[in-house]
């Protein structure tokens, strides 16, 4: 038997989203299923829930060090989990593939263990930023970040961004994960009327902060980061969400067929549509099969060592995804990772992708 690990929130603030990476993973391990029994595999899944919390990620991380049947890992879905974590994982030489963590810390410690197959922040904000300033003309911009690894460093990246291109920064304030009213940043925000706010931060607090502020009459875009890329922000701002925008890691599959009907398979399997990180889930799974194929092969068709087959997905090279096509750089980036920009058009989820942007 060998079992490859999720590691996402499957409870608490963030859980829409840690579901999505789960049933993504395991759709694709039960698409693989067969062909790995043909090669003498039983293949399981084997979900942890990490609560969108550090301790908790290292120590289900240590769990999955501790059986070694496990041989990789898709996750985390937040970098401040992600980051501790793999360190565990390193110790233990289990591949982890990340659908959804961007900081830029993920890689740049060079873990033989870590790769992604989305864009980093030092890509995303200032894609987001040249977004804000170049095409809609923002000039005032206004920026809230919830201090974590992830919205703190997205944050930045459009706020340094902006300023680059000529935009003035009126505020930079940082709100805590799990606060419920925003008064006293959004009354910062009302005094210093900047033209637009940008977000770093998850959509827990991101659906609050949109409709606290449009209840203020604050009617300037608002824009959010990838964590914004879900339908649970719609369930919190309701009608409200008309006209966020937010920039995302993940591309929107339906707009090709194949992906339509990946999107279809999805929602016959699990009785609703994929959210944004499902297809990247699925993809990162494949990467990790993959991986273990090869390594199957280059061992004599007998099951690998975690070395083996954390360097065979490494190893990654031109491989197409549903979402994205792979191949991983020295540090566990992937090379085809893109920037997406989406705006809701009323409270229905997906927003409409309305720009796209490849790495220059």
């Amino acid at each position: 038997m060998v079992k490859i690990a999720t590691q996402s929130p499957l409870s608490g603030g963030s859980s829409v989203q840690g579901e999505a990476i789960k049933l993504g993973a395991q759709l694709s391990l039960e698409d693989h299923k067969a062909e790995f029994e043909k090669l003498g595999v039983d293949l399981q899944l084997v979900p942890y829930d990490d609560q969108g919390d550090p301790k908790k990620g290292v120590a289900n991380a240590e769990l999955v060090g501790a059986d070694q049947a496990i041989l990789g890992v898709v996750g985390h879905m937040n970098s401040g989990v992600a980051i501790p974590s793999s360190v565990v994982y390193e110790k233990y030489s289990t591949v982890m593939v990340s659908p959804s963590n961007t900081a830029t810390e993920v890689t740049d410690r060079n873990l033989k263990v870590v790769n992604r197959i989305v864009a980093r922040d030092d890509f995303q904000g200032p894609a987001a930023a040249e977004y804000a300033v170049k095409t809609l003309g923002a000039k005032n911009v206004f920026v809230i970040q919830d201090k974590t690894a992830y919205g703190q460093g997205l944050a930045e990246a459009f706020k340094n961004e902006a300023e680059k291109l000529g935009a003035k920064v009126a505020g930079y304030e940082g709100i805590t994960v799990g606060e419920k009213d925003f008064n006293g940043v959004l009354n910062i925000a009302l005094n210093k009327k900047p033209d637009f706010i940008f977000f770093g931060g998850l959509y827990g607090e991101g659906g609050l902060l949109i409709k606290q502020a449009r209840d203020k009459g604050i009617m300037v875009p608002m824009m959010g980061g990838d964590a914004w890329d879900s339908a649970g922000l719609v369930d919190i701002a309701g009608d409200k969400v008309k006209d966020a925008l937010y920039s995302s890691i993940a591309a929107d599959i339906t707009k090709t067929e194949e992906g339509k009907k990946w999107a279809e398979k999805y929602k016959t399997k699990f009785g609703k549509g994929p959210d944004g990180y499902s297809a990247y889930a699925y993809d990162c799974m494949s990467v990790i099969l993959n991986g273990l194929k090869s390594a199957m092969a280059a061992n004599g068709g007998k099951v690998p060592t975690r070395e083996q087959v954390r360097d065979a997905v490494r190893a990654t090279k031109d491989f197409q995804g549903v979402a994205t096509k792979v191949t991983f750089d020295g540090k566990g980036d992937n090379t085809y990772a893109k920037v997406f920009i989406y705006k809701f058009e009323g409270p229905a989820y997906p927003g409409a992708m309305i720009s796209e942007v490849a790495k220059k």
